[in-house]
């Protein structure tokens, strides 16, 4: 017998913007829309046209994909039909494929938020339905608040989903909209439903994470007999988010019985770029990427205690559920004051540097890494920084120049405007092959607004580090992390600071101090001598 086939159904840029300081672009949707066809999601939920101009713009301009676009709206109000309806009419006039309309089926919302009969909203949903297909497109029908409404009145629910199949609709959603309904639950109303005359085929299951069990909902809700999911990108959603797409397509593709017993349009080669295509959502949010979602976290598959380091050297399976290339993501043993040698070594071969066990710098840099983790420091996340921490202890670390002295001023003063504003600047002096260079930065941007002594001081040693110049001009600070690690009068500040460069490459510095601003250029120059470090640069004459 053959698998069944599942569609996947993603929302992200229509429910996944109603996620709080979420605010897509019509260039940035269009962007994600590509990415999810590459992907291989069978429908894209764009959004609602005519409810705002950006969803209205992004129907306009979206280019031909494989997966079916799908418009997103409400259906018909009471007290006029269905051509009438102007609400309706925009979500038709974006002409996609597809139009999922969200209607009541929870009587409690009906008569409350509605304030209408319960018959009324049944002949809504009927004669919204068949004025859809009636327009040749594919309808879906979101049965809103479906899970509370069925455990308050079962057979009202059930009408409100009947009423939609028979009018035509090709897919009856079961919404767990306010997300409190618990896996076990969801699939025995799912296997209810069913049984009640609701085609398993005809049935998807969207789920909401308010209790943590979105994904474990949707997992039930399939395994009951739904055959469409849906969910949003690294769980993107209102309140808690959705069912996170990132952790259920792996578990559909790898994980038993599902990969057994259904297929999914989702190949090898594109669950590969999975752990991509979800940085590039965050990189688009311009948030830092959760490190421990499953399957495509920086953390999901990192070894950091010695025991369990040493087993992954001798067979990975001990600690790790799949293997991480086949989301695009890597295997990753950090240093930290629980460190053995096992661990050691291997992230010392991940750094290409293969390191005899009778080598005694491997106890000096263990030795190194627990005494400065003691004073705060922290390489667990700061591989960039550990790895010149051994390759100084291993005598591999060229000097690339000596930073004679800096500082740092910060000043307020009015500006044109008459307002007072503050300005940063920072002079660092360095010693290059022989020669003393001096460099100074303002860190004003060009809307006048100052970013901080800690930009001021990148910009100024980043300004002219002589023939290292072109070696370091594609990097960029991209996140600058602050903790304190002790309180009162003996506070230490540590700084995380990570960068990138025009390779893709990213990594993360660490620098510990009393003062935040030498904190901060001790990681600024770990970065930037990880990065001559990479790039084959010899040290200064």
């Amino acid at each position: 017998m053959g698998k069944e086939r599942l569609s996947l159904y993603d929302t992200t840029l229509r429910d996944g913007q109603q996620t709080q300081g979420v605010q897509f672009s019509t260039a940035e949707k269009l962007r994600i829309a590509a990415a999810l066809d590459a992907l291989g999601i069978d429908y894209i939920e764009g959004g609602w046209p005519g409810a705002n101009p950006t969803d209205s713009a992004f129907f306009d301009e979206v280019p031909k994909t494989r997966a079916t676009l799908t418009a997103f709206g409400m259906t018909k109000r009471a007290g006029r039909s269905a051509a009438n309806d102007e609400v309706l009419a925009a979500v038709l006039n974006a002409g996609t494929a597809a139009v999922c309309l969200v209607g009541k089926t929870h009587d409690f919302h009906v008569t409350t938020a509605l304030g209408i009969t319960l018959e009324e909203n049944i002949a809504n949903i009927a004669a919204s339905v068949s004025h859809l297909v009636g327009q040749g497109r594919e309808a879906l029908f979101d049965a809103e608040h479906f899970f509370d409404g069925y455990k308050a009145n079962a057979p009202y629910a059930l009408d409100c989903l009947r009423a939609a199949l028979e009018a035509g609709a090709r897919w009856i959603v079961l919404c767990d909209t306010n997300g409190g309904t618990l896996p076990h639950e969801i699939g025995q109303i799912v296997r209810d439903v069913i049984e009640n005359g609701v085609p398993g085929d005809r049935l998807g299951i969207h789920t909401h994470n308010d209790t943590e069990t979105a994904v474990a909902g949707s997992l039930a809700a399939i395994m009951a007999g739904a055959r469409q999911v849906q969910g949003t990108l690294n769980g993107l959603g209102e309140r808690c988010g959705n069912a996170n797409l990132t952790a259920l397509i792996p578990t559909l593709l790898l994980k038993a019985p599902y990969k057994d017993k259904f297929e999914i349009g989702v190949t090898d080669e594109a669950l590969a770029g999975l752990t991509r295509t979800s940085r590039m959502l965050d990189d688009i949010l311009n948030r830092v990427p959760q490190k421990q979602v499953a399957y495509v976290g920086a953390s999901a598959f990192a070894h950091k205690a010695g025991l369990h380091a040493s087993a992954i050297l001798k067979d990975p399976t001990t600690y790790e559920h799949v293997d991480p290339a086949l989301m695009g993501n890597r295997r990753v043993v950090p240093m930290s004051n629980q460190a053995g040698q096992s661990n050691l070594r291997r992230r010392l071969g991940e750094m290409g540097l293969e390191v005899d066990k009778s080598e005694p710098a491997l106890a000096r840099i263990l030795d190194r890494v627990k005494e400065l983790e003691s004073e705060g420091y922290s390489y667990d996340t700061a591989q960039a920084s550990f790895e010149l921490l051994a390759r100084d202890e291993l005598g591999l670390l060229p000097e690339f120049f000596e930073v004679k002295r800096y500082r740092v001023t910060v000043e307020r003063r009015k500006n044109k405007y008459n307002k007072m504003v503050s300005l940063s600047e920072a002079v660092v002096v360095v010693k290059v092959d022989g020669e003393k260079k001096l460099s100074v930065s303002e860190s004003m941007d060009e809307a006048g607004n100052d970013r901080g002594p800690v930009n001021a001081l990148s910009k100024a040693l980043a300004k002219d580090l002589g023939r290292y110049q072109e070696a370091i001009d594609d990097m960029r600070l991209v996140d600058f992390k602050v903790r304190i690690t002790q309180g009162g009068t003996e506070a230490v500040t540590r700084v995380i600071i990570d960068s990138e460069d025009g390779q893709g490459r990213r990594w993360a510095t660490v620098g510990v101090s009393a003062n935040i601003v030498d904190a901060s250029f001790e990681a600024l120059l770990d970065a930037v001598r990880w990065k001559l470090v990479r790039d084959g640069e010899t040290g200064a004459a």
